[in-house]
């Protein structure tokens, strides 16, 4: 056969949905027809691109590299769509994005950049998601990105819309030389005489449920530092045993600093992406939505301690 990009599309929505039986269902298949596509697609590039198991379809490396490759070809051919569109009417609109904290950032702003180039895109940092709602309320920004956390939802008018990009657990980053280097999950109890570094008040819910998860851990942090500023100088004083901290599940492991996973994940953050209903076309949201979604999947693909806990927890909870 001659690869398509119906067959790539294919591929990535087996890999977006962990298995083929979802996949068909999302993208309108029955399952035997888009197992039979997925067998010719393989044939194609002669290896396998799944591992099958009882719990889904997972990506093989070789997967993992074709996948990414695919989601490029895709957003190009997207891209190209969109400046044709764009080269037609001879327009060209600002969106102003606002942006808290959060992993999928670049990847998410590259490719809106690549898909959508007949729009002008700026980019404010503001920490607060409480802020963040407010400037969406003024109209002072189009779409924004922000955190919440389960049980403590964002709360918005009926202007805004919003979906939820992400839900990932919380992780620790402690010193390679911490007295639980070895350990490859950490409870949060354990860590109840650790010097904490603590990001300050951001509008929904954090620290408040840092707080509250250390109280069921059966604990109160005696040492808090609250910390907001360079990344780098937060992992140079873990790294040096000043302290340890809640970090996001993607961020990369550097010299000196461990990622762990909590057990038990007693903690998680939501990454939202909102938008003002009047601002923002639907066709315009749903590429910041799938830009926000495929950043992610490109951050978990680069980190192991996410995929080892991931792999973990699902199989337990699949027994």
């Amino acid at each position: 056969m001659e690869l398509e990009l119906r067959h790539l599309r294919v591929l990535c929505a087996i890999a977006d949905a962990g298995s083929v039986g979802r996949a068909a269902s999302d993208l309108g298949y029955s399952q035997p027809a888009l197992s039979t596509q997925l067998r010719r697609i393989e044939r194609f590039f002669g290896r396998p691109l799944f591992e099958r198991g009882v719990s889904g379809a997972t990506l093989t490396p070789y997967g993992f590299e074709i996948a990414a490759e695919a989601r490029e070809v895709l957003a190009r051919a997207e891209a190209i769509g969109h400046r044709r569109a764009a080269d037609a009417s001879g327009a060209r609109r600002t969106l102003r994005l606002a942006a808290t904290n959060s992993p999928v950032l670049s990847g998410m702003v590259a490719r809106v950049r690549g898909r959508l180039p007949e729009v002008s895109l700026t980019v404010s940092s503001v920490y607060a998601s409480s802020e963040i709602v407010e400037l969406l309320e003024k109209g002072e920004v189009d779409a924004a990105v922000a955190a919440d956390y389960p049980g403590r939802e964002l709360h918005h008018s009926a202007s805004l819309a919003h979906r939820g990009i992400v839900t990932e657990p919380s992780f620790v980053a402690l010193s390679a030389r911490h007295r639980l280097r070895r350990r490859p999950q950490i409870a949060l109890a354990d860590l109840a005489e650790d010097a904490w570094f603590v990001t300050p008040d951001d509008g929904a819910g954090w620290p408040g449920v840092f707080y509250s998860a250390c109280e069921a851990a059966g604990f109160s942090p005696v040492a808090v530092h609250t910390f907001l500023g360079d990344r780098q100088q937060l992992l140079n004083m873990i790294a040096d045993g000043l302290g340890v901290s809640l970090v996001q599940a993607t961020l990369r492991s550097v010299p000196g600093v461990l990622i762990r996973p909590l057990s038990g994940t007693p903690l998680w953050c939501r990454y939202v992406l909102a938008w003002r209903r009047g601002s923002v076309p639907d066709e315009v949201a749903e590429t910041l939505f799938t830009s926000a979604t495929a950043a992610y999947r490109d951050l978990v693909a680069q980190s192991p301690h996410l995929r080892a806990w991931a792999t973990r927890t699902w199989s337990v909870a699949g027994r």
